[in-house]
């Protein structure tokens, strides 16, 4: 086989079906769109929800209530076993020296969870901590600032 005898395999390139090119080509006159129609015509879309021009049910509905969706906060976390494999002893563990050791991506807040073992004296400055990993944080001799 030379280099220059390659080609795809059959089946693997198709034609685009070409629409609208008279009797003969098997797709013209209404171009595989039926018969008439708001779907046939040109630009004729609809979208998501519309039901034909009757109120649609999102709209019928009342919303009703409170919804703290827009306030809550989503926090990234980090285990205490892969900050103990990333961090050496007495260095200061913040949201900072974890995007630069790229266990958390750069926006939002960050919580430490308890999975895993610490055996390094290390200094947290974090928004938040489980009371799981606080607890092995201060048995391995380490200390936890809180922050807003």
């Amino acid at each position: 086989m030379h280099d220059f005898n390659l080609h795809a395999p059959k089946g693997a390139n198709k034609r685009k079906r070409i629409l609208g090119r008279g009797q003969g080509s098997g797709r013209g006159t209404t171009a595989g769109k039926g018969n008439k129609g708001q779907k046939a015509r040109s630009g004729g879309k609809t979208y998501v929800g519309f039901e034909g021009g009757q109120m649609p049910l999102y709209r019928r509905l009342a919303r009703r209530g409170f919804s703290n969706h827009p306030f809550k906060k989503e926090y990234q976390i980090v285990n205490l076993g892969e900050i103990d494999k990333k961090f050496e002893e007495s260095e200061t563990v913040d949201p900072a020296s974890l995007v630069k050791k790229g266990l958390v991506k750069g926006a939002g807040p960050v919580k430490i969870l308890g999975n895993g073992e610490i055996s390094k004296k290390l200094t947290f400055n974090v928004p938040a901590v489980s009371s799981s990993a606080r607890e092995k944080i201060e048995k391995a001799g380490g200390g936890v600032t809180i922050h807003g």
